[in-house]
C-alpha cells in the first residue's frame, strides 16, 4: 500500500494537538493558526486515510475509535521522527552534545582556554573535545567533519572554497632565545648576526616552520637545523636548555618566561601570523558553531 501524499506530518501534529485540547479553537491557539486551517488539515486527513475519524455532531467533533488508534500511533510516529532527525543532525556534526575544537599548540596558552570558557557559558550542556595539530592536519580533520572548527594561522594552507575564515588577532614572529644568551637582551636583533647558530623547528605542516622559511629566505641563508620538533612546547623546552634558538609568535611568552625571551626583529624581517577560526560553509548555521563563532567575535573586538 502507498502511503497518500496528503498524509503528512504536520497534519498528525495537528491531529495531535486537537485530540490533546478537545478543541478546534483551543487547538488552533496552541499551533498559532486559524480554526478553519486546523479544521482543514483534520479533514484532509480522513481523506488521505479514506475514513472517518470524527462523528460530526453540530460544530462539535466527537473522537472515533479510530481516532484513538491513530492518536496512540501518532504519538510515537512523531516522537520516533524527531529522534531520527536529532540522531541524523548528530551524525553530521550538527548541534551534536560534543563538539570538536581543532587548534594550533601555540593558543592554548591563552586563546583556547578563553574561548573554550566563554562557550561552555552560551551552552553549558555541550561537551568539548580539544584536538591538537598544525594547520595542514587540522584542515584536513576539518574537511573530513572530524572536527567542526579550526583555530589555525590564515595563510595559504587553509584557503578553500569550502570554508569562511574569521580573523581573531595577528601575532609577530620573535627571535626565540635562552635566558643567558647574549642576545637575550637586546631590543631588536639582526638575523645575520644568528646565521652560524644552531636552531629548532617544528616539523611541515606548522604554520610558524613556513613563516620561519619565508624569514631565513629574505635573510638570505639557510639556518643549521639541530632539531625538528611535532609541538611548540617541546621547542620552548629544547630553547630553555640550550640545545638552539628558534623562531616562534609571540603568543607563548608566557611559557618558560624565565628561561626564554622573545626578541623583536628588525624590521626588515618582521612577520605577523593571522590568527583565526576556520568552519565549513556547510554547517555555518550549526547552534554550537554559532556559540563559538560569536565568542570568536568577542575575543577578535578584545584584541582590537
Amino acid at each position: 500500500m502507498l502511503i497518500d501524499e496528503e498524509l503528512t506530518l504536520k497534519k498528525l501534529e495537528v491531529f495531535l494537538a486537537f485530540m490533546r485540547t478537545g478543541n478546534l479553537a483551543r487547538a488552533a491557539v496552541e499551533l498559532q493558526t486559524s480554526n478553519v486551517s486546523v479544521h482543514r488539515a483534520i479533514h484532509s486527513l480522513e481523506s488521505a486515510l479514506r475514513c472517518p475519524l470524527f462523528k460530526h455532531e453540530g460544530r462539535n467533533l466527537t473522537p472515533l475509535e479510530s481516532a484513538y488508534v491513530l492518536e496512540e500511533r501518532a504519538q510515537k510516529l512523531i516522537q520516533d521522527v524527531l529522534e531520527t532527525v536529532r540522531l541524523t543532525r548528530e551524525a553530521a556534526g550538527f548541534s551534536a552534545e560534543r563538539f570538536k575544537l581543532g587548534s594550533l599548540y601555540s593558543l592554548t596558552v591563552k586563546t583556547v582556554p578563553q574561548l573554550i570558557m566563554g562557550l561552555k557559558i552560551r551552552r553549558s550542556e555541550l561537551n568539548i573535545d580539544l584536538i591538537l595539530g598544525s594547520n595542514i592536519d587540522l584542515l584536513y580533520k576539518l574537511k573530513n567533519m572530524e572536527v567542526d572548527a579550526i583555530l589555525v594561522s590564515l595563510d595559504d594552507s587553509v584557503n578553500d572554497p569550502d570554508c569562511e575564515q574569521i580573523p581573531l588577532f595577528s601575532d609577530d614572529i620573535f627571535l626565540a632565545t635562552p635566558a643567558d644568551s647574549p642576545f637575550a637582551q637586546r631590543s631588536e636583533v639582526d638575523l645575520a648576526e644568528v646565521r652560524d647558530e644552531t636552531f629548532i623547528t617544528l616539523t611541515q605542516g606548522f604554520a610558524t616552520h613556513q613563516d620561519g622559511i619565508r624569514v631565513f629566505k629574505q635573510a638570505g641563508f639557510e639556518p643549521k637545523v639541530a632539531m625538528q620538533v611535532n609541538d611548540i612546547f617541546t621547542l620552548l623546552s629544547m630553547v630553555s636548555s640550550g640545545v638552539g634558538y628558534a623562531l616562534l609568535p609571540g603568543r607563548i611568552a608566557a611559557v618558560y618566561e624565565n628561561r626564554v625571551k622573545l626578541i623583536p626583529l628588525q624590521e626588515k624581517y618582521r612577520l605577523q601570523q593571522h590568527i583565526g577560526v576556520v568552519f565549513l560553509k556547510a554547517k555555518e548555521r550549526d547552534p554550537n558553531l554559532l556559540a563559538l563563532l560569536a565568542e570568536c567575535r568577542m575575543y577578535a573586538n578584545r584584541q582590537a
